[in-house]
């Protein structure tokens, strides 16, 4: 299927791109691309005069962060599809085709895996690490690998978006909307994309305070989509606890040291580790009945019929 290029919004969140976004706009409208929106974060360096100058829709955001940014443009989108991307010059519009091509054939969200192509010296070993990471946990929370989860190279259609119960304010919203597009049973495309090296503006994300918010995005949000893993988890730190006092409790008995207090402490961990697994084995049976139930539902719907 033809890619519309009327039909898409190329959406860029910003904050202090001023070195970038000009020729980011200018690119984009050289390959036939009329409806650009910024949403911009407060700019302290004019970053949002330059993308008016260049022809983009500015619109400065209510609220602070990245997440906040995207929450804010769905509703002010217009096109049935969005390409979103930073505005720091790491992602290419040349690759736009390449982004939007699997939407115009049915997929409801596209990933821009970064982390196949990136330019030397784009992402440290630091942040290929810890994307590794975060990958992997993501695969064992939600039940899909996506390869690049924190890619802000991302194309998705405008219905299936609103779809989304996104909430995160900051770099965690790459993270929600994944898990969501997962968790709503949505068609999730992953291309290569190439990532460059950032040309002039500074990093605003932190590796170590932004990660442990990332990997806890994942872990909470496990909770509507694998409530095994989010209880099971918990469940298995009570019972890893209570087995290391009652290991010392066996072996202070040997000794013929009685610890009563701590013998009671063992088995309340114990009791209430179990009890939380079971908690996550009987909500994962409930929510797999309540997806048989739904897909049944679907299946039994007039093919024209309102979802």
């Amino acid at each position: 299927m033809e890619i519309i290029n009327d039909d898409v919004c190329i959406f860029i969140p910003t904050l202090n791109e001023a070195p970038t976004i000009g020729s980011l706009i200018r690119r984009f409208r050289e390959r036939g691309y009329r409806h650009i929106l910024v949403v911009d974060g407060n700019s302290s360096d004019g970053t949002a005069d330059i993308a008016r100058t260049e022809g983009a829709r500015v619109e400065i955001q209510t609220g602070r962060g990245k997440g906040n940014a995207i929450i804010e443009a769905l509703d002010l989108i217009d096109r049935p599809y969005v390409l979103m991307l930073d505005g720091d010059g790491t992602y290419a519009p040349e690759e736009a085709e390449v982004m939007l091509r699997p939407l115009f054939e049915g997929a409801d969200h596209v990933i821009g895996n970064r982390l196949e192509n990136p330019d030397a010296g784009a992402l440290t070993r630091l942040n290929r690490f810890g994307n590794a990471v975060i990958n992997y946990l993501f695969k064992m929370a939600h039940g899909m690998y996506l390869f690049d989860i924190l890619s802000g190279y991302r194309a998705f259609t405008l219905a299936s978006a609103k779809m989304l119960h996104l909430k995160e304010s900051g770099f965690e919203i790459e993270t929600e909307m994944a898990a969501e597009a997962v968790r709503h049973g949505q068609n999730v495309a992953v291309v290569p994309v190439q990532y460059r090296t950032r040309p002039g503006t500074d990093t605003k994300l932190s590796p170590l305070k932004d990660g442990l918010k990332i990997i806890s995005t994942v872990y909470r949000m496990a909770k509507m989509s694998n409530p095994l893993f989010y209880f099971g988890l918990i469940g298995l730190i009570f019972v890893a606890f209570g087995s290391v006092t009652g290991l010392y409790v066996i072996y202070e008995w040997f000794q013929r040291i009685e610890h009563i207090p701590l013998t009671i402490l063992t088995m309340l961990l114990l009791v209430l580790g179990f009890n939380i697994f079971m908690f996550g084995v009987i909500s994962d049976m409930i929510l797999t009945f309540h997806r048989e139930v739904m897909r049944e539902i679907y299946r039994l719907k007039p093919p024209n019929s309102p979802k």
